[in-house]
């Protein structure tokens, strides 16, 4: 990568208090764009790139879900395997006053609020990661076990394909 300056955010604070090594990639940031585009930006597979989700219960409590990119996470196989009633997405407002960050650019690492993480276990098959930095249009990648190391994530199966628009 270029010498290219990069965010400090709470994010990379925390991966540099837990001595996580890390490359930081800074790429122009798409409205709606997703991990199609940055994986695209950056010149990765989708598949790790990895998104980190604010959903609730059904008591309203937040929660951040890590998922593959080219993935989506089954909300009744989530609520199943977490044991309540129901898992759905924050709007992005509440989803932003829980984590500290703006949607697109939301880090598990960092949050302004501690939140029980779930992590889709396939992900720790892959050698490096790609995830959010704590800024739109930053990713970091790391070794997926640095994750676990620092956030002692809970590993679920629950992904499903995403459906593409084509």
């Amino acid at each position: 990568m270029k010498d290219t300056k990069y965010p400090v955010t709470p994010a990379v604070h925390v991966l540099r208090e837990n001595n996580v090594d890390f490359t930081p990639h800074v790429f122009r940031y798409e409205e709606k764009g997703g991990t199609q585009h940055s994986s695209r930006e950056i010149g990765v597979n989708e598949h790790s790139v990895i998104k980190t989700l604010v959903m609730e219960n059904d008591l309203k409590e937040p929660l951040i879900v890590l998922m593959h990119g080219d993935r989506q996470v089954s909300t009744k196989a989530l609520a199943r395997a977490i044991g309540t009633k129901s898992i759905s997405p924050c709007a992005p407002e509440v989803a932003d006053r829980h984590s500290g960050y703006q949607v697109g650019g939301t880090s598990p690492f960092g949050t302004r609020r501690s939140m029980p993480v779930y992590l889709q276990k396939s992900i720790l098959e892959l050698e490096k990661i790609y995830i959010n930095g704590g800024g739109r249009g930053f990713l970091v990648s790391l070794d997926p076990k640095e994750v676990v190391r620092i956030l002692n994530p809970v590993l679920v199966d629950v992904a499903t394909e995403t459906k593409k628009a084509k």
